[in-house]
């Protein structure tokens, strides 16, 4: 302690010595219109390689190298400011608090040009928006999962779901999503066949986002885009930032390291600019057996001409990943049983164990998704402007599961596990090589599959299989191909009115099929799905590593149970009207878009079967909203907008039943909004208010099956209706110069009208009980899966120069879980069940030295330490069982214990360092 004391102390007064003979320096702090500060600002000296920028608390030092000159400060969001400045030798002056404008163009000029970016404006933008900047990421993310610092932003619940690495989900006002808009730089990235979105797929979107803008509700976006629950754009750095470059690392929990490394040219003379970053994560994961590994890279090229009429930025990124995951619920009681009563084991993994002596998980998740984009932003003249994007994805990977069964149990059943909880591999092997093995006491050998004399697997499970059947590990692969393009033409009328027209089109091919991974110790796969050759027997195994070449075809890959692709074409016209002045600003948006859905399946049906390939089933969607924000005067300002979408369902609404037979009662979901705000801007204080109600009706949904004795699979509703209202706060007091509060509250109303319609289907899409379709009776069921009330309150404290201190408060309340369909079968259901509320804290400790010869330079230190009172809760639940139904089991915080859930992570921590010049 003593040691660690002195190298404080000296390195204290290294900056108070460096301090006092430094040369020439200029300082100041940056912050906006309320007095909020603004970290990450760029501070450039004009005509120079000089520059810096703002730590945490909107503070700079720049040694500027002449005695006068001009500083040009830029920030996200607001206008560029220049001030004169001048400075004697050895002096410093002092600029004091400066203050900048937010712009008319959200996302300033170094960050974004494209208007196919659709940015909320503050006190413009009829709509709730919240703006995460890349300062608050690189301080606050750590270890955590890239929608988790969105956690206290209102309406949003983000949960880990299983833990593995990227495998977390968010909501907003209730929603899935499956139904927000999540875009990269005004690219629609929600996977067009089922609206999806994967995070381990967009890791490294955390290390060059310059910015995440969350709008929630209708949002502004001028797509033909279902914005059901909002919007949520990620704006990228650009290649012409200014030069300089960043090296860090960081340590967590549970052997988390990461590593980066990246470098901007900054706007060089000829008018090209580049950026490039590399960035490399792994670990053994908070739960039990997720271990982790992926890389991220990033290639931004620019050019524009010297007239400033073109600009063209090239980008490229990819996050190459393989996590090992836990995809089995358990109930409450398992994780009792392998912790305590009072203490369950949240760590606790149903899907791994031991094979041949080393660590063996059956489920892994592995993806490659580069992503290509081509901006170009032409400026015509004065009044008119065309932005185009032009961009391609290439998907390939998918995740392993186990299939089949042996003497009627799938390989999580209790006769393949250790008194410890674990999964005895080596007995599953052992059986498949014929080995006489225990199951429940009794003495089995596999017998060989008629005269092949081989031993040989294949998907049976429960009562279909037999003497002969076995257990293996197969992937589904969900790979895709995807090309698409946005043009947007903007004509500034007058100074006040503006008017947008474009179009959006896309195309996407996503390949779907199984294959094999691991046969365990047998000889071979019997599959008997394919129509057109019947009775195969498969050996060929493949690699649960992704694929760095996404080039690579996949035609002779041998293919298992199922195999088919889903065709979507997507054609897309959109144009807005904006009248804007100092106060009052209105917009109208009108969009249509026609979406062809295409079904070929290579294993279902005969290829002489015309439904081995269907035509494309053409729908028309669209919509309309509008609303209208005004200032009345600079500390309020209301506001209102509404709309209307006909919504195209998702792939497998249109071929319900993993069939390809267009659905007999295809209709469009219809929502419907309204929203109204009041908005508070002073030099002390901030605040939103917000009130919104949406409805949504004729839903199509897919949801996964959590019984353990059908794992992989899922069932589908239908016939949903869905009403969600609510209202919502967020403000930020400045209540001294060092001393800042943020805090946030909203309260929602969401559930389920009427009736609706459910299939349960297998993992290899077979339907389970002959195809039965259930009655669901839902009205007046809460809307599960997302908390209905959350609230945050949050502080920065700057303890001595540049060295912050931060902690955050955030609180679930109103929190049930997921339908469970066999819950709901009967009209007098108890409801949703309701979770326990649960409070958490994380708190944070920063520090930048400022280093080099004019101390542009920086080494920023960071710890983060989440959960910090070490808090167990139940994050989410699949099941509905209510403790007075059982009463004669225990309970665990009044909850029965035979409900699956799966709980949050505890306290958890990182360390980062960080080098910027």
């Amino acid at each position: 302690m003593k040691t660690m004391k002195n190298w404080l102390l000296t390195g204290l007064l290294f900056m108070v010595v460096s301090t006092v003979f430094s040369q020439g320096k200029v300082t100041g702090t940056i912050t906006d219109a309320s007095g909020a500060t603004l970290p990450g600002a760029n501070v450039a000296v004009k005509g120079s390689q000089t520059g810096t920028s703002t730590d945490f608390d909107g503070k700079f030092t720049i040694d500027p190298k002449t005695s006068t000159g001009e500083l040009v400060i830029t920030y996200l969001g607001y206008d560029s400011k220049t001030l004169q400045f001048s400075v004697s030798n050895g002096g410093t002056t002092n600029l004091g608090e400066i203050v900048l404008s937010a712009n008319s163009n959200e996302l300033s000029e170094i960050v974004v040009k494209s208007t196919t970016v659709d940015i909320a404006k503050d006190r413009k933008t009829p709509v709730a928006v919240s703006t995460i900047r890349a300062a608050e990421i690189q301080e606050k993310l750590g270890n955590l999962e890239l929608p988790e610092i969105l956690k206290s932003t209102p309406s949003v619940y983000v949960s880990k779901s299983g833990g593995g690495y990227g495998d977390s989900r968010i909501t907003i006002r209730g929603f899935s999503q499956n139904n927000i808009a999540v875009m990269v730089n005004g690219m629609p990235v929600n996977d067009m066949e089922n609206g999806s979105v994967y995070w381990s797929n967009w890791s490294g979107l955390s290390d060059v986002t310059s910015a995440i803008q969350v709008q929630r509700g209708l949002g502004s976006s001028k797509l033909a885009i279902a914005s059901v629950g909002g919007t949520m754009n990620y704006v990228t750095k650009a290649s012409d930032l200014k030069q300089g470059g960043t090296v860090g690392t960081s340590v967590g929990n549970d052997n988390f390291f990461k590593t980066n490394v990246a470098y901007n040219t900054g706007k060089l003379d000829s008018g090209f600019s580049a950026s490039v970053l590399y960035s490399h994560t792994q670990g053994d994961g908070y739960v039990d057996a997720t271990k982790f590994n992926g890389d991220n890279y990033y290639i931004g090229l620019g050019y524009a001409t010297k007239d400033n009429k073109h600009d063209f930025q090239f980008t490229v990124t990819g996050a190459p990943q393989w996590h090992d995951q836990r995809s089995t619920f358990i109930t409450i009681a398992q994780y009792q049983q392998y912790g305590s009563v009072n203490d369950p084991n949240i760590k606790y993994n149903a899907d791994w164990g031991y094979k041949n002596g080393q660590s063996f998980n059956m489920v892994r998740n592995y993806y490659h998704k580069p992503v290509v984009s081509l901006n170009w932003d032409y400026k015509i003249n004065e009044t008119s402007k065309l932005s185009t994007v032009a961009y391609v994805s290439f998907g390939r990977g998918g995740g392993s599961r186990g299939a089949g069964g042996i003497r009627g149990f799938n390989y999580t059943n209790n006769a393949f596990r250790t008194a410890d909880g674990l999964i005895d591999y080596d007995k599953i092997v052992a059986y498949n090589s014929g080995q006489t093995v225990s199951i429940n006491g009794t003495s089995y050998t596999r017998t060989t599959n008629g005269a092949s004399g081989q031993f040989q697997n294949s998907s049976a499970t429960g009562s279909l299989t037999n003497s002969t059947s076995g257990i293996s590990q197969i992937s589904s692969v969900n790979s895709h191909n995807w090309y698409g393009a946005i043009v947007n033409f903007n004509k500034k009328f007058t100074d006040h009115l503006t008017w947008d027209l474009g179009i959006d089109v896309r195309g996407y091919k996503g390949i779907h099929y199984q294959n094999l991974n691991n046969l365990l110790g047998a000889n071979s796969y019997t599959d008997n799905f394919d129509v057109n050759n019947p009775n195969r027997v498969l050996s060929e195994t493949y690699s649960t590593y992704p694929a760095w070449n996404v080039f690579k075809s996949t035609d002779d890959e041998k293919k298992i149970n199922f195999y088919n692709d889903g065709d979507v074409r997507w054609y897309g016209g959109f144009t807005q009207l904006e009248y804007s002045n100092d106060n009052l600003t209105v917009f109208v948006q009108g969009a249509l878009s026609q979406q062809g859905f295409k079904r070929v399946d290579y294993f279902k049906y005969l290829s002489s079967n015309e439904l081995s390939s269907t035509s494309f089933e053409n729908i028309l969607g669209g919509n309309v909203k509008g609303g209208a924000n005004y200032n009345i005067n600079e500390n309020h300002n209301v506001y209102f907008n509404t709309g209307y979408y006909s919504k195209q369902p998702f792939f497998n609404a249109v071929y319900p039943n993993n069939a390809s037979l267009v659905n007999g009662n295809l209709t469009n979901e219809k929502i419907f909004g309204l929203e109204a705000g009041y908005g508070f801007r002073s030099r002390i204080f901030t605040a939103n208010v917000n009130i919104y109600r949406t409805s949504w009706k004729d839903r199509y949904q897919r949801q996964n099956d959590n019984d353990t004795s059908n794992p992989g699979g899922y069932y589908d509703f239908s016939g949903i209706t869905e009403i969600h209202s609510g209202i919502e706060f967020d403000g930020r007091a400045k209540v001294t110069d060092k001393l800042n509060i943020t805090g946030m509250f909203s309260l929602g109303d969401w559930k389920y009208d009427g009736t609706s319609t459910s299939n349960r289907y297998d993992s290899a899409n077979n339907p389970i009980g002959g195809g039965t379709t259930t009655i669901l009776f839902l009205d007046g069921v809460k809307v599960g899966d997302a908390a209905q009330l959350t609230a945050a309150l949050g502080a920065n404290y700057e303890i001595l120069p540049r060295f912050t201190v931060d902690a955050n408060y955030n609180y679930t309340d109103k929190l049930y879980a997921a339908i469970s369909p066999g819950n709901f079968t009967k009209e007098d259901n108890k409801g949703s069940l309701e979770l326990p509320s649960f409070g958490l804290v994380d708190a944070g400790l920063s520090y930048k030295w400022l280093v080099g010869k004019t101390k542009s330079n920086s080494v920023g230190f960071r710890l983060n330490v989440n959960n910090v009172f070490d808090t167990v809760y139940i994050a989410e639940a699949k099941t509905n069982y209510f403790a007075a139904d059982y009463p004669t089991q225990p309970t665990y915080k009044g909850i029965a214990t035979n409900n699956q859930v799966f709980f949050g992570f505890g306290r958890t921590w990182n360390f980062s360092l960080r080098y910027d010049f």
